[in-house]
């Protein structure tokens, strides 16, 4: 089988893949077709399914595997596949969609003991007890869910990887600035997304429940904190409180990214940015995985809609 990071303009291909997206549309002339995207384990690629009857719309779903023949092609600069010829697998070709799907980089048990290990590393009592609260109470479901639905570490263990990484650039951060509170910093990165357990379905066929629709992650996790020190004990005036709140409640920044409030401690502003830089850095990178040197990616949505070169460093 053709892995779609292999595939340069122009290939013609064939092989088994999964069905990522699948949405019915209808051309300017009125006529259907689908608008999918396919991926296996080292990337993913749109393309459009032309003439699609009853039968097609019915049969090639999301989240199913696929037998595919097509050729890649430029679009408007954006890789994508045409000439789409699809079946579903036949006798013994594989069919489970687990074994298209990207994984995390750094297997659970290495993401458990390094998340261990840094928990250890908050030395504020009130922090530490609630950070331990909170990770028994969703230890199976954090090491499993994606940290979000498609735009980056949308992936199988994506929101314990995207959190350990985060926290390994708040101790290189705190080294450089010591005038930051590490273990705030650690706390609030260890906590930010840890709601998404409850945001999110799951992690196949990821979709948003519906606390996650109407509330958001954001804010269950301020529920979340607000319900563990009910059951802790712990003086809900405290300082401390208020300030991990404050970060929870302030980290992606602008309210009308979905913060209530803005960073108003200088810990808050730099879980936000590192947030902000992990997450570009991973969108960039899937992106950039899918293509060969001296394509452009497509678009990127939530990075301005830019695409990015990857150039061939090798011929420099």
């Amino acid at each position: 089988m053709t892995q779609l990071k292999d595939l340069q303009v122009g290939d013609a291909f064939e092989g088994l893949y999964l069905i990522k997206q699948a949405d019915l549309r209808q051309t300017r002339a009125g006529k259907p077709f689908l608008a999918m995207i396919f991926q296996d384990r080292t990337g993913q690629i749109g393309g459009n399914l032309w003439d699609a009857d009853d039968h097609m719309v019915e049969t090639f779903t999301k989240g199913k595997v696929v037998y595919m023949r097509a050729v890649k092609e430029l679009y408007q600069g954006s890789p994508q596949v045409n000439k789409i010829f699809l079946r579903l697998p036949e006798n013994t070709e594989p069919n489970n969609p687990k074994d298209f799907k990207p994984k995390s980089p750094v297997n659970e048990q290495e993401l458990r003991d390094y998340i261990s290990k840094t928990i250890f590393k908050i030395e504020n009592a009130t922090w530490n007890r609630i950070v331990r609260h909170i990770f028994k109470k969703y230890d199976k479901e954090f090491f499993e869910y994606p940290a979000a639905k498609t735009n980056h570490h949308a992936f199988e263990g994506g929101l314990s990887f995207h959190t350990a990484t985060m926290a390994q650039l708040a101790e290189k951060i705190c080294e450089v600035y010591p005038v930051l509170n590490e273990s705030l910093m650690l706390a609030g990165i260890l906590l930010h997304d840890m709601a998404k357990v409850i945001e999110f379905s799951g992690a196949e066929n990821t979709t948003y429940t519906l606390k996650g629709n109407l509330i958001g992650h954001i804010v269950l996790i301020d529920e979340e904190v607000s319900e563990a020190i009910r059951e802790l004990e712990i003086d809900n005036d405290k300082e401390d409180v208020t300030i991990l709140r404050h970060v929870l409640l302030s980290h992606h920044g602008l309210q009308e990214y979905g913060s209530p409030v803005r960073p108003q401690i200088m810990e808050a502003e730099v879980i936000h940015q590192i947030d902000m830089m992990d997450a570009s850095i991973m969108m960039m990178q899937t992106a950039l995985n899918q293509i060969v040197p001296g394509e452009m990616t497509p678009r990127i949505f939530p990075l301005d809609n830019r695409n990015f070169y990857k150039p061939d460093w090798k011929s420099n």
